[in-house]
């Protein structure tokens, strides 16, 4: 996709009043359509099929203090196999990027004296994600729980309650930052889209942080797509109807669960998949999303489901319409 400017003002600054009241611009090759969210099941058909990710948010920022002094945050991104974590650590409130400084073995102090530390970064061979030691009793999501609070950046000025940060699919929390193509779905609009005979099935993708350099890939993630939603997505492409996924969590989910032939088996552990001009969709049909800023990978996932022209279109038409952007703001239907 072409380079593209974000104008000033653009970026929603908190939750709508009402999730399901976001814009929605529905891009299909015939042209391009403005709708509210409420509307979303008006532009599937019954037969398709609406893959979900079931992972809820961490509050995965907790305040600590390193071994000089001096306050920082640290985000914990993902669970490592070993019980380790990943994590990224940063000045104290309002800083726009990681410590430049950390080591392998820098200590941080945490609320009620647990100790973090510092290993190795991770992957190797970079300084802004380190994989860390932390023993915590009853384990890191209960502890989060009780100290942290969710991610927030810059364009978000006060503080979110986590609520906010939850869709309505969330079930296992695991993911530092929230799901957000589907947040703006209600109890409603997903009732709604039942009765339209539209399908729903679940996987599960526990993200880690988004804060990547532009360019840079994303992180390895944790997720599991079930017998029963491979068997889901193999029937509706089967009969012709269209599988599609609410955000580039369940696209990258269901495109690493498929073999050689290009059918998705029911699988569980780790993706480092990236999509792109060089690894097309191979399953998903349709792609539910928010809008992403300039230069970040999730803009070459897009093209990999709806081709360069309609993701270009698209994002044209959202700066010329003034949509907003990030987690809490509007959404895109890309219908190739």
């Amino acid at each position: 996709m072409k380079s593209f400017t974000l104008p000033d003002g653009l970026e929603a600054a908190g939750p709508p009043t009402v999730r399901d009241g976001v814009r929605l611009l529905v891009a299909r090759p015939g042209g391009l359509e403005h709708a509210r969210f409420a509307q979303f099941g008006e532009f599937l058909a019954a037969g398709d099929l609406l893959v979900v990710n079931t992972s809820g948010t961490l509050a995965a920022a907790v305040d600590g203090v390193r071994s000089d002094a001096r306050p920082v945050t640290v985000h914990f991104a993902s669970a490592l196999d070993d019980g380790s974590w990943v994590v990224e650590v940063r000045p104290d409130h309002g800083a726009t990027g990681p410590l430049d400084d950390t080591a392998a073995g820098d200590l941080i102090e945490l609320p009620d004296g647990v100790r973090l530390a510092l290993v190795e970064p991770h992957p190797a061979g970079q300084s802004r994600l380190w994989q860390a030691r932390v023993a915590v009793e009853g384990g890191v999501p209960a502890y989060l729980a009780r100290h942290g609070r969710p991610i927030r950046y810059g364009y978000v000025p006060a503080p979110v309650p986590l609520a906010e940060y939850q869709t309505v699919f969330a079930r296992t929390p695991g993911s530092a930052e929230m799901p957000s193509a589907g947040r703006p779905f209600t109890h409603e609009l997903v009732t709604e889209l039942v009765t339209r005979g539209i399908g729903i099935a679940p996987i599960e993708l526990h993200t880690g942080v988004s804060s990547q350099d532009p360019g840079e890939p994303p992180q390895p993630e944790r997720f599991h797509v079930p017998a029963t939603t491979a068997r889901a997505v193999n029937t509706t492409r089967a009969w012709g109807s269209r599988v599609v996924a609410v955000g580039t969590t369940v696209t990258r989910a269901l495109e690493s669960a498929v073999d050689s032939v290009g059918v998705v088996r029911a699988t569980r552990g780790w993706t480092d998949l990236v999509l792109g001009p060089q690894r097309p969709a191979q399953v998903v049909g349709g792609l539910v999303t928010g809008w992403h800023a300039p230069g970040a990978s999730h803009l070459q996932l897009l093209e990999a489901v709806a081709g360069a022209q309609l993701v270009e279109a698209a994002y044209a038409e959202a700066v010329r319409a003034r949509y907003l952007w990030h987690e809490f703001g509007d959404s895109c239907l890309l219908l190739p």
